[in-house]
């Protein structure tokens, strides 16, 4: 009876670890600027002006964020509905980036702040494709807060069936540890194509028609369900100061395998992806956190492109965590310790 008792007290102990312990982890990661759950405004229907600013939503119902719409009582109802929260916030000015966490959305989501769009999950109708199983985790760039007033957030869903809106999670403005570590932090809008091309690495080739994509995230939640294979990232910044000796672009983790080029040049990669790309052989390199020295002298004052070759083999793909940026080499040093650091859930267990 007793190591019957012991045995049913290990697997509690278990069970509560792996509850407790993403938690524990996250709040390692992540230092909350703003809390957002609670009483949000909301509506059903669809029209683009609701993600302005300045839209007037005072007559809008009143609902708490998290819960499905249909329990704050909109039972049956599924399509289209728009949330709103307006608030004030301190700006931290030697940030680049807050990340807004939303949690959980059931189906499809595209966020706005003050009118300016930071983020997206899922395909809306008609090329519908749910990313209820995917928490949303939003960089902003600091410039698109209002930091002397009021601000907006703004949330267009779309749910197909069963419960819909922002059901669960943390809601709120978080700050990534490592983001005083960035020089140049790059995590946000990028271009996107899938296919290969060798010409896409080059800062001439004319981009203009390719997708915008958020990064970092599975390209599965933006539009690409179910895509296996290769798809390029592009992105271009503009640097405004020499550096001397070295820099690392941080590419944070990435599923599966890739190389990564600046301005043309490769500067280094993660697996080999194969002369035919289907044929590539990969293990765990989507666990790898990817930091790739690079010397100074290939940035120049002004526009420099970034391009990123990533073959995925199955199962989610992409630039999918991060940090993402270019930082020196010293401030690349706190960055490693801090993510070789991360403890797994056993590591709670065991130490």
């Amino acid at each position: 009876m007793r190591i019957r008792r012991n045995i049913l007290t290990v697997a509690k102990l278990i069970l509560v670890l792996f509850i407790i312990a993403p938690q524990l982890i996250n709040a390692e990661d992540w230092r909350r600027v703003l809390r957002l759950k609670g009483i949000w405004k909301f509506s059903i229907g669809d029209k683009m002006e609701w993600a302005e600013k300045n839209f007037d939503d005072s007559s809008w119902e009143e609902i708490w964020v998290p819960s499905f719409w249909e329990n704050e009582g909109f039972n049956g109802y599924n399509g289209y509905a728009w949330y709103r929260k307006s608030f004030e916030i301190k700006i931290d000015t030697k940030l680049k980036n807050i990340y807004l966490f939303l949690g959980y959305i059931d189906d499809v989501d595209e966020v706005y702040l003050n009118g300016n769009k930071i983020g997206g999950s899922g395909s809306f109708p008609p090329n519908y494709a749910t990313a209820y199983n995917s928490e949303r985790r939003y960089p902003i760039p600091v410039e698109f807060f209002n930091k002397n007033g009021e601000n907006v957030l703004a949330v267009r869903v779309f749910d197909a069936t069963l419960g819909g809106g922002i059901n669960s999670g943390n809601q709120g403005f978080y700050v990534q540890r490592e983001a005083y570590y960035l020089d140049y932090d790059l995590e946000g809008e990028w271009l996107f194509n899938t296919g290969d091309n060798s010409q896409w690495k080059e800062p001439y080739y004319n981009d203009s028609g390719w997708d915008k994509i958020f990064v970092p995230g599975h390209w599965e939640s933006q539009n690409y369900a179910d895509y296996d294979g290769v798809g390029w990232y592009r992105k271009t910044i503009t640097i405004d100061e020499d550096y001397d000796d070295k820099l690392v672009l941080i590419l944070g983790k990435i599923d599966d395998i890739d190389e990564a080029f600046i301005n043309g040049k490769r500067i280094g990669g993660t697996g080999v992806i194969s002369k035919y790309p289907e044929d590539s052989f990969f293990n765990h390199e989507w666990q790898e956190f990817r930091g790739y020295f690079f010397d100074s002298s290939l940035l120049k004052i002004g526009e420099n492109v970034i391009a990123v070759r990533v073959y995925d083999g199955y199962l989610g793909g992409g630039i999918y965590q991060g940090p993402i940026g270019i930082a020196t080499q010293e401030n690349y040093r706190r960055i490693w310790r801090s993510n070789r650091g991360e403890k797994s859930i056993w590591d709670y267990f065991f130490d």
